[in-house]
């Protein structure tokens, strides 16, 4: 049975953005509902222009229900060039990975997205020429290696308008100012200075034009090696101690190249590490963090997981959900890279120590680490603009390969690597942790990272600031010549609209309070201690459960070998690190000093809001942090409302400052999926194979709780 709506009869024609062009086009397309395996769906238009695939149906003509989390660049039914994953046909009910030159065109196409969306086209009804031209047009324009001046970011910018600012209070770290006042913002004007040696990349065009280094550090020393085997500042703690990063010297070279090599790097260390006054530890990153190639391979085994074709393929996984979720080492590599910027912390915070990153390209990982440690350590960096500028500063500034760790020209796919998903994954493990810390929401970070696949925005798609600056100049229609005037994806403007953006800002976040003494008392609030760091024998728990009794020595081998191979001085305690991780949380919560996350096993969780959103099955109907959140905007709501009256009555009318925040009344109505979806019909569990259910022949716990979904007797088709 196929539940359909029949084809549109008026023409639905693209919204196009300035510079986008329809390349082309096929009618009578049927757009499955990834829903209950009962093919319901609509027939509809599928286009490809030179910035994203589209379909549209007759919703698509009217703006009636539109969703209050409306993206006005990328709408529900479209999908960026960029955001394409991998694009598989149906063959006489078989799969097949479509790549370059097809000889023959699939029944149906299944296009997996890079944000884990899945959509699946009908191709059965529509004319075998414009099969042939919508699918040739979407695999070579989606999967095929590109110019960099072919991406739709230049055609957008030499098209648009350019009357937007955009900065938003974001630092962007372009001028030799924003690099002094950040030295002055955190004290390290005294030990450091910013440099004008990259002054037209002489130096080298990895780096960007202003840095900052230690005051000792000469120009020649700079200029020696193309800035390798420099210490590049990153950020001064309030003690004085600064974190550094550092690019080493390639491993494969001739003897008197690497003792020249080694002479340097020994001369430059003595200048800056000077006991006892100044100690320096180093830590190289590439052998005590996995690997680019281990990340890459754990994130493709994780998304697996959520790029779901339909029902049945849902509840197959949901039976052995757990030990597939193991088996990814995803939720591992996020421990680790948080015991990591732990143990940097510690060293900064506690032992006064300045810490030395050392990568080989200093673009990676130590963009990670350096950055996680600011949002712990420095309250201004979980504020919306100061973790913006600090995005700014570690990772477009500072270097990060964003067009070859994406891929987005899809030249090599060696080079891909999901390094600024880790961080944002690590930065969601403390926002969920402590929400009251942040300025910003979850919702904030899931759109940040939906817009590494969005090519209007300059931010993510250059691999350093001299690969965007020698991009820059070219013809532009509306001023006949001149440099392209690119946009910044900090200005949510361009996105998103002030009802949508108010889902980015965190109600309930704890701002600073005034500098007096008896107010910072009772700003703080009590932190209920959690499960201690299983990384020695715990004193026994009053509370005997499964993550305490049956798998402390399980977690003890996941988390590997002890923190104190950091310390590598011999006089240092073995159990340091475990004293202050377990001596801070014991202590009250100050949100507006030092974070430490819980690393315990059942604390890293799975981003479920950014993982789970496009799964009807995976949802919680009236549940969820949207129905919090929806009862605190409608909170919010009649306070301002009663504020106005107030004023009003006091004749100090200030209407127009209240801000509006969005209507989200009857939240029960609303789920889990939401903002990023609507309401869904509660999902149909299948009948699972024979196999499955003799399986679960003894789980007489969990049938029972399926019994909540679904009448397995009634509802099958």
């Amino acid at each position: 049975e196929i539940h359909i709506k029949e084809p549109i009869e008026k023409e639905v024609n693209p919204r196009l953005l300035p510079g986008e062009l329809l390349l082309c086009e096929a009618s009578t397309v049927y757009k499955y509902v990834q829903e209950d395996g009962s093919n319901r769906g609509t027939y509809g238009k599928l286009v490809c222009t030179n910035f994203k695939i589209s379909f549209l149906d007759d919703d698509s003509a009217s703006d009636d229900n539109e969703p209050q989390f409306k993206n006005k660049i990328v709408g529900e039914n479209d999908i960026t060039l960029q955001c394409v994953d991998q694009i598989y046909g149906v063959y006489d009910e078989k799969k097949k990975l479509l790549t370059g030159q097809l000889r023959k065109y699939p029944e149906t196409l299944i296009i997996y997205c890079k944000d884990l969306r899945v959509f699946n086209f009908c191709l059965r009804y529509t004319k075998e020429e414009e099969v042939k031209r919508i699918v040739s047009g979407i695999v070579h324009h989606s999967q095929t290696p590109k110019l960099l001046k072919r991406l739709f970011l230049f055609s957008y910018a030499s098209a648009a308008p350019s009357n937007t600012d955009g900065r938003n209070q974001t630092v962007m770290f372009e001028t030799l100012e924003d690099w002094r006042d950040e030295l002055e913002r955190t004290k390290g004007n005294v030990k450091y200075k910013a440099v004008t040696t990259n002054e037209g990349y002489r130096v080298s065009e990895k780096l960007p034009l202003y840095f900052v280094v230690p005051i000792c550090i000469s120009e020649e020393s700079i200029l020696k090696y193309e800035g390798r085997g420099i210490p590049i500042w990153c950020w001064s703690c309030h003690n004085g101690a600064a974190l550094l990063k550092m690019s080493s010297f390639p491993k494969e070279q001739d003897d008197s190249t690497s003792q020249m090599q080694k002479a340097f790097l020994d001369g430059i260390y003595k200048t800056i590490s000077k006991p006892p006054y100044e100690l320096l530890r180093m830590d190289d990153l590439s052998s005590s963090l996995p690997s680019l190639q281990d990340i890459q391979t754990a994130y493709t085994r994780f998304k697996q997981l959520f790029l779901i074709d339909n029902s049945t393929d849902f509840w197959a996984t949901d039976v052995k959900w757990f030990s597939l979720l193991e088996s990814t080492n995803w939720l591992e590599i996020i421990r680790r890279v948080l015991k990591k910027a732990i143990e940097v912390a510690e060293c900064l915070e506690i032992q006064h120590t300045n810490v030395l990153l050392i990568e080989e390209s200093a673009t990676d990982l130590c963009c990670v680490i350096s950055s996680l440690v600011q949002v712990m350590m420095d309250s201004y960096s979980r504020t919306k603009s100061g973790f913006q500028s600090l995005i700014q500063k570690e990772w477009v500034i500072g270097g990060h390969s964003f067009l070859d760790r994406c891929n987005h020209l899809h030249k090599s796919e060696k080079e891909e690597a999901p390094v600024f998903l880790l961080l944002l994954n690590c930065v969601w493990q403390l926002v969920q942790q402590y929400p009251p810390a942040f300025e910003f929401t979850e919702t904030y970070l899931t759109v940040l990272s939906d817009s590494l696949y969005v090519p209007i925005f300059s931010t993510f798609f250059f691999n350093s600031q001299h690969q965007r600056d020698t991009n820059k100049s070219g013809e532009s229609l509306k001023t006949q010549s001149g440099p392209f005037r690119f946009l910044t994806v900090w200005d949510w403007s361009v996105q998103f609209d002030p009802k949508a953006l108010a889902f980015l800002n965190n109600p309930l976040y704890a701002e600073k309070p005034k500098p007096d003494r008896s107010q910072r008392k009772t700003a703080r609030f009590k932190h209920q201690r959690q499960l201690s760091l299983p990384l020695t024998q715990a004193k026994p728990s009053t509370k005997r459960g499964f993550f305490r009794e049956e798998t402390d020595h399980l977690i003890k081998n996941i988390l590997g070998k002890r923190i104190g191979k950091f310390i590598n001085s011999s006089d240092e305690p073995p159990n340091s690190l475990r004293e202050f991780y377990d001596s801070w949380h014991s202590k009250p919560v100050d949100y507006h000093g030092l974070l430490l996350p819980r690393i315990d096993g059942p604390e890293i969780k799975v981003w479920a809001q950014r993982y789970l959103r496009w799964i009807p099955e995976a949802q919680l109907h009236g549940g969820g942090t949207i129905a919090t959140a929806a009862k605190i905007l409608d909170l919010m709501e009649e306070v301002q409302s009663l504020q106005v009256k107030m004023d009003e009555e006091h004749s100090q009318a200030v209407s127009g400052d209240v801000h509006s925040v969005p209507l989200l009344r009857n939240s029960a109505r609303l789920s889990s999926l939401f903002p990023f979806a609507l309401l869904q019909r509660q999902s149909v569990k299948p009948a699972l194979p024979t196999s499955t259910w003799k399986d679960l022949e003894d789980e007489d716990d969990l049938v029972k709780r399926d019994d909540e979904f679904v009448d397995l007797s009634g509802d099958m088709l």
